[in-house]
């Protein structure tokens, strides 16, 4: 069964370039969620003029991959503790969201969320918001595959390749090599 689900944790550079990698995921696209204008822009996104987040698009494929899976990728990915925040990127357009499309995926979602905290895996709260999800604009296309088509970028190379590497060493079971 295919479903749906809209993450945002910093940069859709990084977590386009994680997810693009895992078993069960068909589909990742970059965009921008949980604003107050239709089709907004990289450059209005950017400035945080929209109230839209950078997210991702991610469809996947139960009988492969299970959301608490992919969650627990997600929330050792990026920090799910720092307010609008995420490493030199900040602003409102950069914070930790989880966007769900049906009831199963918010209870999946509290319930990893109220796991890792009784499990004090961060040492602050997290702070990621979680929301039902609001219209999705698609980026634009200079930011699909980002990371693919610009891997020698500094950028990727200073921000993206050691999340490569983390998802590597701790969530390698996960990771599709044909991709």
């Amino acid at each position: 069964m295919n479903k749906t689900i809209y993450l945002a944790g910093g940069c859709f550079w990084c977590t386009e370039a994680i997810f693009q990698r895992i078993i069960g995921v068909s589909e990742v696209v970059p965009g921008y969620i949980d604003g107050f204008i239709k089709n907004p822009v990289y450059r209005e996104v950017s400035l945080g003029k929209t109230g839209h987040t950078e997210t991702i698009s991610i469809k996947y494929n139960l009988s492969e991959v299970s959301l608490v899976e992919l969650l627990l990728i997600f929330f050792n990915t990026h920090d799910p503790t720092t307010l609008n925040k995420q490493g030199n990127d900040t602003g409102t357009q950069y914070r930790s969201g989880v966007y769900y499309t049906d009831l199963e995926q918010y209870k999946v979602i509290n319930q990893v969320i109220n796991q890792l905290e009784k499990e004090s895996v961060f040492n602050s709260p997290i702070v990621t918001e979680v929301k039902k999800a609001t219209p999705f604009y698609k980026a634009e296309e200079d930011h699909i595959n980002y990371y693919t088509q610009n891997s020698d970028q500094s950028y990727c190379t200073y921000v993206i390749d050691p999340k490569i590497k983390k998802l590597q060493k701790y969530f390698s079971k996960y990771i599709d090599i044909k991709k």
